[in-house]
């Protein structure tokens, strides 16, 4: 069943992201225009507009998410991997797709300052960074957990603590 849905959705996705999908989709919106003279521009004219385009984006919804979803996937993969691979990469990254939005902005934020092009009040963005903490001033959280997301969580606050 997912295989077949992955195969589907893969090629829906690709189709409709063509130009000859607008083209036909153009087309049938003008041929519906055209015929409102002839039903009259009735409810049940107007309706099949309404319903046909509500059901095709409901679908579409579903099977361009599972493209990306897949898509995303596969490019964290590929970055994870070129992190394990190049020796000057930190392997803490890999896996930090997992945290929450606000660890992953505290990473950002803390390699913005390592490079220099953190937001400060001088610049477009408006923000300016927070001092440097001391290292190992901040608390280290307990893990009652193992596993992947304890790992993350080492990972982000060995990384947090270098900032």
């Amino acid at each position: 069943m997912n295989r077949i849905f992955t195969w589907f959705a893969g090629r829906a996705a690709s189709a409709a992201g063509q130009p000859l999908a607008f083209v036909l989709a153009f087309g049938l919106i003008l041929v519906w225009g055209l015929t409102g003279p002839v039903f009259h521009y009735s409810d049940t004219w107007q309706l099949v507009i309404n319903t046909t385009t509500t059901i095709v984006t409901f679908l579409m919804v579903f099977l361009i998410q599972n493209s990306q979803n897949r898509d995303g996937a596969a490019i964290q993969a590929k970055l994870d991997e070129l992190l394990r691979a190049v020796d000057k990469a930190r392997g803490a990254f890999i896996g930090i797709e997992h945290l929450t939005d606000k660890e992953i902005e505290k990473i950002r934020i803390a390699l913005e300052r390592e490079t220099g092009n953190a937001p400060t009040a001088d610049k477009p963005g408006g923000r300016k960074p927070k001092p440097k903490a001391k290292a190992g001033a901040r608390k280290a959280r307990t893990r009652k957990s193992k596993g992947k997301a304890s790992t993350v969580d080492e990972s982000v606050d060995r990384l947090l603590d270098r900032f």
